[in-house]
């Protein structure tokens, strides 16, 4: 043996071998005994072993979670079989050779015996970690240097573990008496998971720890209630008593069903740390809550002036199925990242049940694992096997203390199995006989701990026997209080925050004054129209921001986009918060808006209505500014119209903005739409005056780009849950966006926004209509003749009252008997307004509808159902609109012309 332990002889033994038959060796040996570079024998065949021990190193950090004890069933195959060390070009001889541990944690120099058993400790027991696609190398070391220095076991001292083991016979034992008491009933169970609820409780005390004040919870079905009950404190009496359902006639027509319900807590961690909790309220399509909690979170980061993103923490706990399988998880993930909706990470855990509702991973996903889209963000994922509580904890510190070091998503894969089907009623043999065999044999994940912990002497058998006991009598008293009399506690969405805002019905509420005056206009334009120093903007836009000047001054009427960026300077103005958000919506997609000018030669960009921001900073400096934020979304509705909403459900005083690129495009998002924003108040409890901008109108662009579906939101309106109008004036959108802020009434607000009106000649409005004018339902006649010579009222909204205007004028006399009302406000439907704008017309003249989608499209259905008889008998009601049709509008632009003419020519036949 020479000074470093190699075996000279060896190495000779290989050089005679390669003498006689060179392809007997590997050829990458030969440098290492032919002496070309002058060292020894002894020194090159280290070398090429310490190489060697260097890859086998890296494919423990990258490659070893395929190896790790993951599944409780042990039903799922592995991806790798054990690594051999005849791979690496290494042998059982070399086990006992001494090595340096090149980064690896740890004494700088062991055997190959040595450091593979650390390896293997580290990434392949029952924590399976994937970091090889991390492209950052300082996360690697970072992650690597916290695992391997403990070869990834969390050090616990008696009474961790006795808070491990309680958490455990909680979930446990809530579950088994829920079981009991209430036989039948849906509670979609946490057995076979019920590690969740120490991961839970462990990320709590270990996000206190690191600095969060706040965690918003998002989940599904399973495991909500033991959420509720052990994390969120929900008293088990409230949720007894809605499992006895004992007051029915209090929910009639309203409410949720228990395991889709929202709460919040306030609670301290055993370190003194106070930490809120909000579990966001969820209906059954369940991944698209992701988006809404994002939202929750950044509008709790600006509420709080949170710029780093460390104080409010994002937690989505998923379903394996959801997370593999549903597109929205992808679109909320892509958002981690962006200037415009990052939260600073969010903690996924995926609640692996290693099934969907009846469907099996391989028929469920292309990939080995159910995390694998989350790949796509460069970020940790962690496998860990939820039948090892202890592993869980470790894993939990980790993804936490990441996620507050570096501000990015990290991914906790729990894998579980589920002891009953999809919910307690069903039946899971009928379809996955094998997997409830072993189930049935299996002893609980708490079981499984407290043998663990007897068997090294840390509790007794006894000990755990006492605890479950003493939690058991306390589930029996909660249930018997609640039962002794008419327990009902109902948490409050209408405080705090909310306290000063107000839902219910429209008229109700009392109008505010959104007029400015004329010289504050004037001001605002001259600001936003000053460009900064140095700053060289487009030509085209030069002339734009010179045509703003003079509509500031008065000497040019208002267009669409002006009155737009008048209202929103003047809420900033005000101090009120904005956030507009879509696909292009900083230049608008018909190149109306232009929130954001960029310098011509240099791309800077700069935001005209900051101008407005800092005056307002320096004229009450002991007044919040108010802010404007334009940001252009990514190619999604869903997650940015899930997040806007959110956003909106935790600023209240703001006013937020989702627009659409088209109208139509709100066909992807339509899930938040039904599912939230038409149903959060009567589901919930919960307001939002998130406003909706959807470019409506027929202009021969085809199907796809003509409708935003009208109807769907007129059909989806019931008991005054949100407003639905189709404006014609500048002045009006003006009106209608400072109403949503400045009135204490909170409703989401859709807008069927117009598109060639932007630029219409006639669609213009004065100084005057927005310093003296008011939103209003219902816009009276211009131009008629005496309502007593009237023959027939025309009714409509949007651009088509310009082309019948038009048509008016263009026939003269002809058409002098003819009066053109709009309606602006579609819902609620103004019927004391609309009664008395018709009041001047004589008995039995015709009122006819006029709209330009199809007959079952639009809002004549809507109408056809909800005007009062006392007006339809008095005037007779019929319509006029395009032949009904499966598709909203022509591919042809010569066929849209002919078509709109003969509309037009109808409606005054």
């Amino acid at each position: 043996m020479d000074d470093f332990g190699v075996n000279v002889a060896f190495v000779e033994e290989l050089r005679e071998r390669a003498e006689r038959d060179p392809a007997a060796v590997d050829p990458s040996w030969r440098r290492y005994f032919d002496g070309a570079d002058g060292a020894s024998a002894g020194e090159r065949l280290a070398s090429l072993l310490q190489e060697r021990v260097a890859h086998l190193i890296d494919a423990y950090r990258t490659r070893g979670h395929a190896l790790a004890d993951l599944d409780p069933l042990d039903l799922q195959p592995r991806p790798l079989t054990a690594f051999t060390l005849e791979e690496f070009g290494l042998a059982d001889s070399d086990l006992d050779r001494v090595f340096a541990t090149e980064d690896l944690a740890g004494p700088p120099t062991a055997t190959l015996r040595e450091i593979v058993a650390r390896l293997q400790e580290t990434y392949c027991r029952t924590i399976g970690v994937e970091i090889g696609h991390l492209d950052e190398p300082r996360l690697r070391r970072w992650l690597q240097e916290r695992m391997e220095a403990t070869q990834n076991h969390l050090v616990l001292t008696r009474a961790d573990q006795l808070r491990l083991l309680t958490k455990l016979t909680d979930a446990e034992l809530f579950e088994q008496f829920i079981h009991t008491k209430y036989v039948g009933a849906k509670r979609f169970s946490l057995e076979g998971a019920e590690s969740l609820i120490p991961l839970c409780d462990e990320l709590v005390e270990t996000a206190g720890r690191d600095g969060v004040e706040e965690i918003v919870i998002g989940m599904a079905h399973r495991g909500r209630l033991n959420v509720l009950a052990h994390i969120l404190d929900k008293n088990l009496r409230e949720i007894f008593a809605e499992f006895d359902d004992a007051n029915p006639e209090l929910y009639i027509g309203r409410g949720d069903v228990k395991y889709h319900l929202g709460y919040s807590s306030s609670r301290r961690t055993a370190a003194g740390a106070a930490v809120h909790l909000s579990l966001t309220f969820n209906p059954s399509h369940l991944a698209w809550i992701s988006g809404v909690v994002e939202g929750r979170v950044r509008a709790k980061q600006d509420r709080r002036g949170d710029a780093a993103r460390r104080r409010v923490m994002p937690l989505l706990i998923h379903g394996d199925a959801a997370f593999a399988g549903q597109g929205i998880i992808a679109e909320v993930l892509n958002l981690s990242e962006l200037e415009g909706y990052r939260t600073g990470g969010t903690v996924h855990v995926i609640l692996n049940n290693q099934i969907g509702f009846t469907t099996v991973p391989r028929d469920a996903r292309s990939t080995p694992y159910a995390t694998d889209v989350a790949r796509m963000l460069r970020i940790p994922i962690f496998h860990v096997n939820g039948e090892d509580p202890e592993a869980v904890a470790q894993v939990v510190r980790l993804a936490c203390d990441f996620r507050q070091e570096f501000g990015k998503d990290v991914v906790i894969d729990l894998y579980c199995y589920r002891k009953y089907g999809h919910n307690e009623g069903d039946e899971p043999r009928f379809t996955q006989p094998v997997m409830y065999k072993v189930i049935d044999r299996k002893p609980s994940v708490r079981e499984v701990y407290v043998r663990r912990l007897a068997d090294k002497g840390e509790v007794t058998a006894g000990e755990a026997d006492a605890l479950a006991h003493a939690r058991r009598e306390a589930l029996e008293q909660a249930l018997a209080e609640s039962r002794a009399g008419s327990f009902r506690v109902e948490s409050s969405a209408m405080a705090g925050l909310w306290a000063q805002y107000r839902g219910g019905l429209d008229a109700e509420v009392p109008e505010v004054d959104t007029g400015v005056p004329a010289e504050n206009l004037r001001a605002l334009m001259d600001l936003m129209t000053t460009v900064p120093p140095g700053f060289t903007p487009n030509p085209k836009i030069e002339r734009l921001l010179e045509q703003r000047r003079e509509m500031g001054r008065g000497t040019r009427p208002l267009d669409w986009g002006g009155a737009e960026a008048l209202a929103f300077a003047s809420l900033v103005w005000d101090g009120a918060p904005l956030r507009l958000s879509g696909q292009d919506s900083r230049r608008g997609t018909f190149s109306h808006r232009h929130s954001v000018l960029y310098d011509a030669e240099t791309g800077t960009p700069w935001v005209p209505v900051d101008a407005v921001a800092a005056a307002a900073a320096a004229a009450f400096p002991g007044r919040k500014p108010g802010r404007f934020e334009p940001w252009d979304s990514p190619l999604s509705e869903g997650a940015v119209l899930g997040f806007d909403y959110g956003y909106s459900l935790d600023y209240p005083e703001a006013l937020v903005i989702w627009e659409a690129q088209f109208g139509d495009f709100a066909n992807a998002a339509q899930v938040v739409i039904d599912q939230f924003i038409s149903s959060a108040e009567d589901k919930w409890r919960r307001l939002s005056s998130l406003v909706l901008l959807l470019p409506h109108g027929f202009e021969g662009q085809g199907p796809e780009h003509s409708s935003a579906r009208l109807e769907r939101f007129l059909q989806l309106g019931a008991e005054d849950n949100m407003l639905v109008v189709n404006l014609t004036t500048p002045a009006q959108i003006f009106h209608a966006l400072r109403r949503q802020v400045l009135r204490p009434y909170r409703k989401p607000l859709v807008v069927m926004s117009p598109k060639s009106l932007l630029r219409h000649k006639a669609a213009v409005s004065s100084l005057d209509d927005l310093a003296r004018g008011a939103f209003r339902r219902v816009q009276l006649d211009e131009g008629g003749g005496d309502p007593a010579q009237v023959t027939r009222v025309l009714l409509c909204s949007g651009k088509l009252y310009f082309e019948l205007a038009d048509e008016r004028a263009r026939r003269g006399a002809g058409a002098a008997h003819v009066a053109i009302l709009r309606l602006p406000q579609m819902y609620p439907l103004p019927e004391a307004e609309l009664a008395r704008a018709l009041a001047p017309y004589r008995d039995g003249t015709p009122l006819v509808w006029v709209q330009e989608e199809p007959w079952n499209m639009g809002a004549w259905f809507f109408l056809r159902g909800r005007l009062p008889a006392s007006l339809t008998d008095r005037l007779p009601l019929r319509a006029v609109t395009r032949p009904e049709s499966a598709s909203p509008a022509t591919g042809s632009q010569a066929s849209h012309k002919i078509e709109q003419a003969g509309l037009i020519a109808e409606a005054f036949a």
